[in-house]
């Protein structure tokens, strides 16, 4: 019971990770406003870049990226660490090598929601996108590449920061088969990836229109 208790408290940490409002501090620091009010009322990079500018921008999403990464490897080192003490040793039935893979996949899941789901913003936040980078990047990092690499193609050729990162979600999961991850890793990227799909929804019906704005354009 200790241990699954402990684990319950892991995916909280991941939670409250994600859940750091990068976005919403930057706004309430810099311009003493609340960024949800402004442009796409979302609390991601991209709003951030249109709303206070460059700098803060290239901060949040740094610090964005930097939330999913940390969220891996503390589940890693974590579980790891759990084994090593008496009290919260896992049942003796449970392989904890092959049960960190399963905690690095809820604890991903768990940081991608606190970034879109935050519970310092009753519930509100970013649409995942910059955490996810670094949930990928830490757990596999060609699979992160690779997804970073397309984002940043598709977003010199079209400059609509939506579409590429929709492409970068689609390209994590057909990648993350194609380098023969484990299956809580393929899982992981699968619900991840979705995630991030579903949270631009918004963003898929303008595309649909045509009228999704670029970068140096204003909109959502």
């Amino acid at each position: 019971m200790a241990f699954w208790l402990a684990s319950a408290v892991g995916l909280v940490v991941a939670y409250l990770l994600g859940a750091t409002p990068t976005g919403y501090l930057a706004g309430k620091l810099l311009r003493g406003i609340d960024i949800r009010e402004h442009g796409s009322r979302s609390t991601g990079a991209t709003n951030v870049l249109r709303t206070l500018g460059k700098g803060p921008a290239l901060v949040v999403l740094l610090v964005d990226v930097l939330k999913g990464i940390a969220a891996i490897v503390f589940a890693r080192w974590f579980y790891s660490w759990l084994a090593t003490l008496p009290s919260f040793a896992p049942p003796a039935a449970i392989d904890l090598q092959a049960l960190v893979p399963w905690a690095v996949c809820l604890s991903g899941l768990a940081v991608l929601l606190g970034h879109g789901r935050s519970i310092w913003l009753n519930f509100t936040g970013g649409k995942s996108a910059a955490t996810g980078l670094g949930v990928l990047l830490a757990m596999s990092w060609p699979v992160g590449l690779g997804a970073f690499a397309v984002w940043g193609v598709a977003l010199a050729v079209s400059r609509i920061v939506s579409l590429s990162s929709i492409l970068a979600a689609l390209t994590a999961i057909i990648l993350v088969f194609a380098f023969e991850q484990p299956l809580p890793y393929r899982l992981l990227v699968i619900a991840g990836g979705l995630y991030v799909i579903l949270r631009h929804r918004a963003n898929i019906q303008r595309l649909l229109s045509g009228s999704e704005p670029r970068l140096g354009r204003s909109g959502a």
